[in-house]
C-alpha cells in the first residue's frame, strides 16, 4: 500500500506550492520531458494525443467557416521582417536568427518565424489582384520560436506548437466580421470542449498586439486566481497591407488595400485545461479533449474469465469512445493511483464477484463517485456519464471564476483586493496609459481585457486616478 501511494505522493499539494504542483503534474502524468534544448520540452504520447484533439475539433470548427490550411516556410529573410516597424519592434527581443548556411556565412540573417504575418503579406501580394481574389481565408499549422527568459512547460516554451490564421478582405466591415467570429469560435470552442470558461473581450491599446489596429482576447482563470490568455484575434486593417503593397481593383476598377486579420491558439491550452481543473492527485481531463475516456481495470485479473470479460468490456466502449484496458502486473491500487494521476474521466472497476453478479462499478474521476453498473448497460451508462463529467466540471470552473471576481472602485480598495484576493478584478478606467502602467508597477496586475458582455458603470470615476472613466475593464495577475 506504501508503494501505491507514493505516486500521488510525488505530488507537491496545490495550497503548499502552485507552481510546484503544476511542474509535478506534467512531468508525473507524463505530458512532458525536458530536453537538452534550454527552454524547449519534448511533447510525449499523452501530451500530444490532448494536441491533437484540440487540433482536430478546432480544425472542423475552421473549415465550417470556411478556413483552409496552408503551410508557410519557417525562416523569414530579414529585410522582410523589417516592412512592418511596429510589428519587428514588438517581437525583437524574442526573436531567434540563423546567420550560418552549413558552414558558409548568410548573405541575409534569416529569422526562425516568431509568427508568421509578414510571410502571409508577401505572399498576398503576389496572389491579390482583384475582388475576385478576395478573401483570402488561411490557416496553418506549425511550430514557431520566440527566445523567452523564463519557461515553463506549455505555459512559456521557446519552441510551441500553434496555429495562426491570417485572412484578406475587401472591407474593414468584413475584416472586423472575422476578427470577432474567430474569438467567438474560440471562446465556444474553449467552453464546450475544454469546459473552461472565458471572459470575451478587446485589449487595451498597451496590450494589443504589435501592428494592429485591435486586439481581441478570451481570458481564463486558472485554479490559483491567475488570468491566462487562451486565444486571441486580431484586426491589422490596413495596417501591413499598406507596407506591403498589397491591393486589389475593386468593382468600380479603383485600387483599394486589403483588410486583414490574424488569430491564434496554442498548447498553452494544455496548460490552461491543467491548471483549471486538476487536483492535488493529478490532472482531470475533461471527457471531450482526454485522449483516454473511460480505462477498464480488472480486478484479481488472473482468476480465470475475469481478464477476458475485462477486455471485451473494453472492446465494446471502444466502439464509441476513447477506451483502454490496463491488464499490466501492477496491482488495482496502483492502477487506480495511475488513471487519477492521468485525468482519465471514467474507470471501470471489474472482478470475480462482479463478473458473477452481472455487474461493473464505474468510478468518476471528478468526484470520486462510484456507481454501479449492470454489464448489459455499460455503453450507454459510460457515455451517458461522460457527457454529465463535461457539464459538470465546466459548472465547478465557472462557479470558482464567477466566485473570485472583485469589484473596486477606488485605488484603496484596487490595492487590498490585488495583495489579497486571488481572480480578476473589475475596475472602471479613463483610458489613460499612465494609469494602466502604475497599477502594473506598483500591483503587478495587468488589464486583461474589455469586456464584450460585461460593461456595468459600477462607477463613474477611474479607479486609479479619480478623473471620469471610459471603459469598465478586467484586471488581474497573468501567467
Amino acid at each position: 500500500m506504501a508503494q501505491e501511494k507514493k505516486l500521488v505522493e510525488a505530488i507537491t499539494s496545490m495550497s503548499e506550492d502552485f507552481a510546484q504542483w503544476y511542474t509535478d503534474v506534467v512531468v508525473k502524468a507524463d505530458l512532458i520531458a525536458y530536453s537538452s534544448v534550454k527552454g524547449c520540452m519534448i511533447i510525449k504520447p499523452d501530451g500530444y494525443a490532448i494536441w491533437e484533439n484540440i487540433q482536430h475539433e478546432l480544425d472542423r470548427r475552421f473549415k465550417e467557416t470556411g478556413v483552409q490550411n496552408v503551410y508557410m516556410p519557417m525562416f523569414i529573410p530579414e529585410s522582410l521582417l523589417q516592412v512592418e516597424k511596429d510589428h519587428v519592434e514588438g517581437f525583437a527581443p524574442e526573436v531567434a536568427w540563423v546567420t550560418h548556411g552549413g558552414l558558409n556565412p548568410l548573405q541575409e540573417r534569416l529569422c526562425v518565424r516568431p509568427t508568421s504575418e509578414t510571410l502571409f503579406c508577401d505572399f498576398y501580394k503576389d496572389i491579390i489582384h482583384s475582388h475576385r481574389d478576395l478573401p483570402k481565408v488561411y490557416n496553418q499549422w506549425c511550430s514557431v520560436v520566440r527566445w523567452e527568459k523564463e519557461t515553463r512547460p506549455f505555459l512559456r516554451s521557446r519552441e510551441f506548437l500553434w496555429q495562426e490564421g491570417h485572412t484578406a478582405h475587401a472591407t474593414a466591415e468584413e475584416s472586423e466580421a472575422r476578427t470577432i467570429q474567430m474569438l467567438n469560435l474560440y471562446a465556444d470552442f474553449c467552453e464546450e470542449v475544454l469546459a473552461m470558461p472565458v471572459v470575451r473581450g478587446q485589449k487595451t491599446e498597451k496590450e494589443k498586439f504589435a501592428g494592429a489596429e485591435a486586439t481581441y482576447t478570451i481570458e481564463a482563470l486558472m485554479h490559483d486566481g491567475k488570468a491566462l490568455q487562451s486565444g486571441t484575434s486580431h484586426n491589422f486593417g490596413t495596417n501591413f497591407s499598406k507596407p506591403f503593397g498589397i491591393q486589389y481593383t475593386d468593382k468600380n476598377n479603383q485600387l483599394q488595400y486589403v483588410h486583414q486579420t490574424s488569430w491564434g491558439m496554442t498548447t498553452r491550452l494544455i496548460g490552461a485545461i491543467i491548471m483549471v481543473h486538476g487536483d492535488d492527485s493529478g490532472l482531470v481531463l475533461p471527457p471531450r479533449i482526454a485522449p483516454t475516456q473511460v480505462v477498464v481495470i480488472p480486478i484479481q485479473q488472473k482468476k480465470e474469465g475475469v481478464l477476458e470479460k475485462a477486455a471485451e468490456v473494453c472492446g465494446r466502449l471502444g466502439k464509441t469512445m476513447r477506451s483502454k484496458l490496463d491488464d499490466s502486473d501492477k496491482s488495482p491500487g496502483w492502477k487506480f493511483s495511475e488513471a487519477e494521476m492521468r485525468g482519465i474521466p471514467v474507470r471501470v472497476e471489474l472482478g470475480p464477484k462482479d463478473i458473477e453478479a452481472g455487474k461493473c462499478v464505474l468510478v468518476r474521476r471528478d468526484t470520486r463517485e462510484k456507481i454501479e453498473c449492470p454489464l448489459d448497460q455499460v455503453e450507454a451508462k459510460v457515455a451517458e456519464l461522460l457527457e454529465t463529467i463535461q457539464h459538470d466540471m465546466y459548472e465547478r470552473a465557472k462557479a470558482h471564476r464567477d466566485s473570485h471576481i472583485w469589484d473596486a472602485h477606488n485605488y484603496a480598495e484596487f490595492t487590498e483586493i490585488a495583495n489579497n484576493k486571488p481572480g480578476f478584478i473589475r475596475a472602471m478606467w479613463c483610458g489613460d496609459i499612465e494609469c494602466e502602467n502604475k497599477i502594473k508597477e506598483d500591483l503587478a496586475v495587468t488589464s486583461r481585457c474589455m469586456p464584450f458582455n460585461d460593461q456595468e458603470q459600477i462607477s463613474d470615476v477611474c479607479a486609479c486616478c479619480g478623473k471620469p472613466a471610459k471603459k469598465l475593464v478586467y484586471w488581474g495577475k497573468a501567467y
